[in-house]
């Protein structure tokens, strides 16, 4: 397992739920992180394109660790 490729990706995690909140905030400003677990809940930000996509950035990083996990 390379352990600097998981650094690297939680580092990228890390920097991506930074920008989505950021993002989140733009649309509603009292975002909180808790929100971005359940963006449903908050029309503006499920139905909001560029929203979405930066989640699914941070999804496709996540989904890239724990692959790089589970090849251990």
């Amino acid at each position: 397992m390379d352990e600097k490729s998981i650094s690297l990706l939680d580092e990228l995690i890390e920097q991506q739920k930074k920008e989505l909140l950021k993002i989140a905030r733009r649309i509603i400003p009292n975002a909180t992180e808790d929100d971005l677990l359940q963006p449903n809940d908050y029309p503006e930000l499920e139905l909001h394109p560029y929203f979405r996509y930066e989640e699914g950035v941070l999804h496709g990083y996540q989904a890239a660790k724990a692959a790089l996990k589970m090849g251990r």
